[in-house]
């Protein structure tokens, strides 16, 4: 029986299975092949064949083929110049793919791993055609793709012109977030960070086991050609519900939250807000700090390479318009109220509120033996001390200063659970024996002891201004009186201010602060802005109330947090004229009186918004193409991150909204 030898060949198949492999060889591979080389089969009697070689490659990808003579059939090894010559292609396709991902890290700014295969390669691709590709490799299509930036990193530095937006790359060690939007005076104008910010506990973050708490936001110079940041909140995304820190300090299902995190993570959101809750960190003694739950969430967001932002709350959750959680003020706090309950805000008929603690007592010594202030301040040096590295490494970019009710400078002159209700006028809360006695000194140094007392004709909470003697046109608020009264109440709030600011400054020295400060739109267009006064801004149709709080603010370099902007985005042609509401007459004013004072300014949406429209207005007064200086926000935080937002359009649109706040090319499809 004889047997005709013939080469075997290898398919074009075969060529493509061991093309897949796209991993960066050793030589040693090369060594493994020579050994390959001399690896003889042996022919049984039937056609089968058993192999002495080790190598399972060829025993999977080649087939050998049998020819037959018409007398029998046998096999005939394979030549050994076919075996070079497989292996001279191997080794073209392994240095061609050396050469592809060299040149996509060295050019394109790619994050591939030193053995980087082609399900990377793959995921790079696809991010940069605008895809979605999660962590599990979960991949779906954006509706927003349009220009990607250099790199897929926690922030993007993005300058744009009148017409043309070009994405460029910072590098990690330049990261700086909001701390490069709240530079000093010198750095202000050359400062061309970019940032978004998502929130991070919200609805969907909370467990069965895990309480929820309200937060105020989230999960905040530029130069002209800057485009603004966007924010979120994490205990924050929404500020409304607490479900990442219990109120033992513990982190909440931190499994659910890394995976929120990693959906942010993927549409390049840069980081997140966290509420730092006065009443959990210190709850059970004076200067007895835990911080153990912050810690491990911290740690979480700078494993993912996300930035942070935290609000140092020293006020209560709960009592207002969303709120569904209590996080009381420390308990310690709350067995000196019992027996001193004047260290509470209290109005004219003497209802203590409970939300945050008098300004009355910034400088008395009726917290076991320390002032209001100096609570504050160990606070804060608590904080900067416990989270040292995440200052040092950059991770941590600014910090926003709790001032009053909701986080907010401004007093708690609205308060739904004493019956307020909007449009209301509210009423003015400085009826504690600590503020009347500072009323009772100014007025004495004035000469005019008599005027020791708030208004008697200002209405009560749910009246309108033309009810009151005070407030209505032509009312006692323009008398002398009224002047007096107004310019002292306002100053105490600008003083609280001014006293807390100083001290950020010296516990965070280096580091970005920022105040956030609220929009009080109703009755705006009467000439008394009633619900302004009894709020504390002392700002009637003849007064710029806003400019002297800005001048507080630029003198301690620090950033304004302003509310009322998301009202105007997201409600452009409300109905106001009932309630004499003026959101944008107030936006105008606020955002110049701060541009002006060269004080960087950042915002939040304080409304829902998951379509289209929505986001484009916001775009529109985030980034002003009208403005003649350029200016604009240097950050935007966004509320709040939940269930409904996950859905598949709606997170589309967010990923569109995203990339269009980072100056990036979308078309509009």
């Amino acid at each position: 029986m004889s047997s005709e030898m013939q080469k075997f060949q290898t398919s074009e198949d075969d060529d493509d299975e061991m093309g897949m492999d796209v991993k960066e060889e050793d030589d040693e591979d090369e060594d493994d092949d020579d050994k390959n080389t001399a690896n003889q089969v042996m022919v049984g009697v039937e056609g089968g064949f058993t192999s002495t070689s080790s190598n399972n490659r060829f025993q999977q990808n080649q087939q050998y083929q049998e020819q037959l003579t018409p007398q029998g059939g046998s096999r005939r090894c394979r030549p050994m110049e076919e075996k070079e010559r497989t292996k001279l292609r191997e080794r073209q396709r392994r240095a061609i793919t050396a050469k592809i991902l060299t040149g996509l890290r060295r050019h394109g700014n790619y994050n591939l791993r030193v053995r980087a295969d082609i399900n990377d390669v793959i995921a790079a691709l696809a991010r940069e055609a605008g895809w979605v590709v999660l962590p599990d490799g979960t991949t779906f299509p954006s509706r927003s793709q349009g220009t990607k930036p250099a790199a897929v990193t926690p922030t993007t530095v993005v300058t744009s012109s009148s017409t043309q937006m070009t994405p460029q790359q910072t590098s990690p060690a330049s990261l700086g977030g909001m701390s490069s939007s709240y530079q000093s005076t010198v750095e202000y104008n050359a400062c061309q960070m970019k940032d978004i910010f998502v929130p991070s506990s919200s609805p969907y973050d909370v467990t069965s086991n895990a309480p929820s708490q309200t937060s105020a936001l989230l999960v905040e110079g530029l130069d002209v050609q800057d485009d603004p940041i966007i924010g979120g909140s994490m205990d924050a995304v929404d500020n409304r519900q607490l479900g990442v820190i219990n109120m033992k300090c513990e982190l909440v299902d931190p499994d659910s939250l890394l995976n929120q995190l990693r959906f942010l993570k993927a549409i390049n959101v840069d980081g997140v807000v966290i509420n730092a809750w006065w009443g959990i960190v210190e709850a059970h003694g004076p200067q007895v700090y835990n911080w153990s739950g912050y810690k491990r969430l911290f740690q979480v967001v700078r494993d993912l390479k996300l930035k942070l932002q935290v609000v140092l709350c020293f006020h209560e959750c709960g009592g207002n318009l969303g709120d569904d959680v209590i996080i009381p003020l420390p308990n310690w706090v709350a067995e000196i109220g019992l027996t001193n309950p004047d260290i509470y805000f209290t109005d004219r008929a003497g209802r203590r509120n409970q939300e945050c603690l008098s300004w009355g007592i910034d400088k008395e010594r009726v917290l076991r033996g320390r002032t209001a202030v100096e609570v504050y301040f160990d606070y804060m040096r608590s904080f900067r001390t416990e989270f040292d590295l995440f200052f040092e490494d950059g991770t941590i970019s600014l910090i926003e200063i709790g001032l009053g009710p909701c986080g907010e400078l401004r007093y708690p002159s609205n308060p739904v659970k004493h019956g307020w209700r909007y449009p209301g006028v509210g009423e003015f809360q400085c009826y504690d024996q600590y503020l009347l006695k500072s009323l009772r000194r100014a007025a004495e140094t004035r000469g005019h002891s008599f005027w020791a007392r708030g208004p008697d004709n200002s209405g009560s909470y749910n009246s309108q201004p033309k009810e009151t003697g005070f407030f209505c046109d032509g009312g006692d608020y323009n008398g002398h009186y009224g002047r007096f009264f107004l310019g002292w109440y306002s100053q105490v709030l600008i003083d609280h201010g001014d006293r807390l600011m100083a001290l950020a400054r010296m516990a965070f020295e280096g580091i970005c602060i920022a105040a956030k400060l609220s929009g009080i739109y109703w009755w705006y267009k009467s000439s008394s802005h009633a619900a302004e006064l009894t709020a504390g801004f002392y700002n009637p149709c003849n007064r710029d109330g806003y400019a002297p709080i800005m001048a507080m603010l630029r003198k301690h370099e620090a950033g304004l947090n302003f509310t009322c902007v998301g009202t105007c985005m997201l409600v452009p042609c409300g109905d106001f004229s009932g309630e004499l509401g003026d959101p944008e007459g107030l936006n105008w004013q606020v955002l110049n009186a701060a541009w002006d004072a060269l004080v960087p300014v950042s915002s939040e949406n304080d409304l829902p918004c998951h379509d289209r429209d929505g986001y484009n207005r916001i775009l529109e007064k985030a980034k002003p193409l009208n403005d003649p200086d350029g200016r604009h926000f240097t950050s935007f935080t966004y509320l709040s991150v939940s269930l409904l937002l996950m859905e598949r359009q709606n997170f589309m649109e967010f990923e569109r909204f995203v990339k269009k706040m980072h100056g990036e090319a979308v078309l509009d499809v």
